[in-house]
């Protein structure tokens, strides 16, 4: 099997190993990790089709993170992937109208950051021990909502670890937040901030850059490192359910082995369809991705035209965790699309101007949007159809479905990844299907819910309105660095 080494999208001779990248996180000079080429599947399609989630995982990622022994691996994934998630197949796909669902939210924060965060822990851990690291890792997340609770759940109490969490006080959903600031562990930390995800992220990764901070708290026996996707080690065990949906229409007889498949991912930080885009290059056969974005719609605008520009009002949607408009997994795409010297240029003119232009209008990522008005009329249109009931992310994938196949007239069999139980945003869900929820108070509306849908309320979330809150910290948005050196070494 062939080693993949990994390098920096903004400077080539920034080389690491797996292990070492998942460390890091992020690279010296603010650029991501990517491989230095794409591993080519060593089975065929028949062949991984015979496999359950854990085998299909172990042969996905032995191929990008070869410096792991096959014990390390399947100590990793038979980690993440066991009775933290609801259902056997993990990752399943569901029948709805003429689109196939996949659900990444039956593990335990109800949402698809699971699917790699389940897993990050067992990794970190692992590459810190192949790496002599004998530092505390500090964990520092920025979150629009799911990273967030996914990231705690994962890090929580394990030893020579730490984790702190940034979110948007006012720009996640009341579920979103009481996960987060209701979490145990000695070694967790949620601060609220004043200000959007951008503002978090963005100061987040000044941190892994600012080489006098990383030096002073080195001393103090501190190394920092990242559960976003920002992370490579985040990254790639989403490539796994990729082949899991696909192998999953052939099973259910949707399509024959090696036919193509469209796929329509909602996305914000790009880093769930750039998995895909992953799986694509390893040899999954995909026809077209549809990039769904809400009324931020900064990735649709690229895609359609050619010019990323983050100079625009930033909307605070029913889909927060779309709510972004730095898209950071969107420079792994650049570099492969272009090369090092381009995308540092591409990503200098963004921190200086806060636009760039690239045109990849043509490639197979096309962008679609959807507006509140139509997220809430996709929800409804489906209840109507077939009684399931989607969150208001996979709603505007689902909308934005219907916009690309009315304009293109494609009839490719689509899969729609479905990113959140519809529990994290009962309101909004539940109004869009009939107005008179509209009065009602967020928390019991999880019982009409049940009802509607005749889905249980999850066990991670009932009760939650009642857990105790354990994190109350607010900060403002330019606070953050001078929060993290205070809060490691007082």
């Amino acid at each position: 099997m062939k080693k993949i080494n990994y390098i920096g999208t903004r400077d080539k001779n920034i080389k690491a190993t797996a292990s070492q990248a998942i460390l890091k996180g992020i690279c010296e000079d603010g650029g991501l990790f990517v491989p230095e080429e794409f591993p080519v599947l060593d089975k065929s399609l028949e062949e991984l089709s015979k496999l359950s989630y854990q085998d299909l995982a172990y042969e996905i990622l032995k191929l990008y993170l070869t410096d792991f022994t096959e014990e390390e691996l399947r100590y990793c994934i038979n980690g993440a992937y066991d009775e933290k998630f609801d259902t056997p197949v993990i990752a399943p796909v569901v029948k709805k109208g003429d689109v196939s669902v996949l659900e990444l939210f039956h593990g335990r924060t109800i949402a698809f950051k699971d699917m790699a965060l389940s897993i990050l822990p067992y990794l970190m851990k692992t590459s810190a021990k192949k790496n002599g690291m004998e530092k505390e890792i500090v964990i520092l997340t920025a979150t629009s909502g799911d990273t967030g609770k996914a990231a705690l759940e994962g890090f929580a109490g394990v030893d020579g670890i730490q984790i702190i969490v940034f979110f948007p006080e006012d720009g996640v959903s009341p579920v979103q937040k009481l996960q987060m600031t209701t979490q145990e562990g000695a070694n967790t930390c949620v601060v609220g901030i004043k200000g959007n995800f951008d503002d978090a992220q963005t100061a987040v990764k000044s941190i892994f850059t600012d080489a006098v901070l990383g030096a002073e708290l080195s001393n103090k026996g501190f190394v920092f490192s990242s559960a976003n996707s920002i992370n490579i080690g985040r990254l790639v065990p989403q490539v796994v359910y990729y082949f899991q949906a696909y192998l999953q229409m052939v099973k259910m007889g949707e399509i024959a082995l090696g036919d193509e498949i469209n796929v329509t991912v909602p996305t914000g930080n790009f880093g769930n369809i750039l998995a895909g885009y992953f799986a694509k290059q390893m040899g999954l056969p995909v026809k077209t991705f549809i990039c769904a974005s809400n009324e931020n719609k900064v990735l649709y605008d690229f895609f359609t035209t050619g010019t990323y520009d983050k100079n625009r009002d930033f909307n605070v949607t029913t889909s927060p965790s779309m709510d972004i408009l730095i898209s950071s997994n969107l420079e792994r795409l650049l570099c492969i699309l272009s090369s090092q010297e381009k995308c540092k240029e591409l990503m200098t003119s963004l921190n200086t101007d806060g636009k760039y232009s690239l045109d990849l209008t043509k490639g197979i990522i096309k962008g679609e949007y959807a507006t509140e008005e139509e997220t809430a009329q996709a929800i409804k249109a489906m209840y109507d159809k077939s009684g399931y009931i989607m969150d208001t992310h996979t709603a505007v994938a689902y909308a934005a479905y219907e916009k690309y196949k009315k304009a293109t007239a494609d009839e490719t069999k689509t899969v729609i990844i479905s990113t959140a139980s519809p529990y994290k945003f009962t309101k909004d869900v539940l109004v869009a299907i009939d107005k008179k929820y509209e009065t009602m108070d967020f928390f019991p509306l999880m019982d009409e819910l049940e009802k509607l849908s005749g889905v249980e309320i999850p066990m991670p979330i009932k009760g939650i309105e009642k857990r105790p809150i354990l994190h109350n910290t607010v900060i403002e948005r330019d606070a953050i660095k001078d929060f993290v050196k205070e809060h490691l070494t007082k």
